[in-house]
């Protein structure tokens, strides 16, 4: 993502300290060109600062007017009253407090955004978080993480309520309180970077994730026999056992943002399930 956002590209690559951010259109996947990152780079965590070190209040102004309107444009849209309707089922609420447990919010963790100044898609990806954070009570501190973020979208992210990393965690955070991990088309590498960190009973079952369907990476998997891929997506594979997936439906007034994204929950009563995966 050196320098850039995500784009129409199915897949963008990152530079070494970051992720690669996907974004799904209509048309056919493409096989992606980036370059794996380094085991050992991703379980390090690397201070990080943004690669620009100048901004105005002009730039700044600007962008915040284009939240503002993104924030508003989504409020309105039917993606979001049926976004809204769907985490107020009983199915998902419920869910949502096994999560939780005896806590009363969790932190909202939210990775690999991209570009908020340059495209409409992170933009309206931050919308929605925002309104999440507006209309429920069980949501507590957003942070905000991406290696290409700039000075200015630091400034506005932190001026629209986020706190930004300064840390590049490579989606290793353990959650241990409950945590809503928001990252929407990224990369497989990081899901399963997140997963591997908290290949834990009493870590998993504090997690509520939304992002990619690992129903679909299973599927993409059982059709092509990709090895390299399937040893980076072992564990986004082995939770398709013990989680709950719960696709949202996408209208055409955000289906670039928010195509194939789903809501992820874990249940796990014992190490059982997780014992004959290897963490190498």
């Amino acid at each position: 993502m050196a320098g850039s956002a995500k784009t129409e590209s199915l897949e963008k690559s990152s530079s070494t300290e970051g992720w690669t951010v996907v974004l799904p259109r209509r048309a056919r996947p493409k096989k992606s060109s980036c370059k794996t990152i380094k085991a050992e780079e991703q379980k390090q965590e690397q201070p990080w600062t943004p690669q620009d070190l100048k901004t105005d209040p002009e730039r700044e102004a600007k962008l915040m007017q284009k939240m503002q309107t993104c924030i508003q444009k989504l409020e309105k849209s039917e993606f979001w009253l049926t976004f809204l309707n769907q985490l107020q089922t009983s199915e998902t609420s419920d869910r949502i407090v096994n999560a939780l447990g005896s806590e009363t919010n969790m932190c909202m963790v939210i990775y690999g955004i991209g570009s908020i100044e340059s495209y409409e898609p992170p933009r309206l990806q931050v919308s929605l978080a925002i309104l999440m954070k507006r209309e429920f009570s069980w949501i507590g501190e957003m942070e905000v993480f991406d290696p290409i973020i700039s000075l200015t979208e630091s400034k506005v992210l932190t001026a629209l309520g986020c706190s930004v990393l300064s840390i590049n965690e490579h989606g290793r955070r353990q959650a241990v309180k409950p945590t809503l991990f928001f990252m929407p088309h990224c990369e497989a590498e990081l899901y399963d970077n997140l997963l591997q960190a908290n290949w834990r009973v009493d870590l998993l079952n504090h997690i509520v994730l939304f992002g990619n369907s690992f129903e679909a990476y299973e599927h993409h998997m059982s059709v092509c026999k990709d090895l390299t891929s399937a040893k980076s997506r072992k564990h986004i594979l082995a939770a398709r056992k013990f989680s709950k997936e719960v696709g949202i439906h996408c209208s055409d007034d955000c289906f670039r943002a928010f195509n194939g994204s789903s809501w992820h929950f874990f249940s796990l009563d014992s190490e059982a399930a997780l014992t004959n995966l290897s963490h190498d």
